[in-house]
């Protein structure tokens, strides 16, 4: 009878601790972010900049990278209206599309699920930890899911995607909460009047799948 009581004692603390995490929204951001392989190749890095009032992105891979894996993208998404430009600046073009899906490694979605608490380095050290909170979920419109490690003023560090086929490592470096470069989010004049790409069937269109 005790060890019952005290089993639901500790479930009900469990649950009213779990309870306690609801998923929050990022900052406005600007930084750079690297893009790993399962293989622990370079898949991309580059400079972002991130709305998150308005829910827009900007990608610019650093074509300067050493890595051949490497690879060169310019990606505009206004993931409101569901769209997806890629920009070409050096010719001048581009190509619209429509998002199927919005999920991204800068904000954490609104049915994420708690998981735990951790510290990156030392918690027992001044100024030597990083205190996290770790979310996960599966991933829409794909066979997957997703870990999130996020501070506790809601700025995502790292993401982790794991699907049928690879997984994908995100990491934010030297990130500032604010945006830097506000005509990064404008669709450049040379994109004004473009029609919306046909999607072949099976085919995902998502910040994720520029990556695969």
């Amino acid at each position: 009878m005790y060890a019952a009581l005290v089993l639901f004692i500790f479930m009900c603390l469990t649950t009213s601790h779990a309870d306690h995490h609801h998923p929050c929204h990022s900052h406005n951001m600007s930084g750079l972010m690297s893009v790993l392989s399962s293989r622990g190749d370079t898949r991309a890095f580059g400079a972002f900049t991130y709305d998150s009032v308005g829910q827009k992105l900007r990608f610019q891979s650093n074509e300067s990278s050493p890595t051949n894996s490497s690879i060169g993208l310019d990606l505009l998404m206004y993931f409101a209206e569901g769209i997806l430009y890629e920009i070409d600046s050096k010719n001048q073009s581009c190509e619209k599309k429509k998002l199927q899906m919005t999920s991204h490694p800068l904000d954490i979605p609104d049915d994420a699920k708690f998981s735990s608490t951790v510290t990156y380095g030392s918690s027992s050290i001044e100024d030597e930890g990083l205190k996290l909170n770790v979310w996960g979920g599966k991933l829409t419109s794909m066979k997957g899911s997703y870990t999130m490690y996020v501070t506790m003023g809601c700025l995502p560090v790292n993401t982790f995607y794991f699907t049928e086929t690879t997984s994908f490592f995100f990491s934010n470096l030297d990130v500032e909460l604010e945006i830097k470069d506000p005509d990064l989010l404008v669709v450049p004049s040379f994109c004004h009047g473009k029609q919306l790409e046909d999607t072949p069937e099976g085919t995902v269109n998502s910040f994720l799948n520029e990556f695969m």
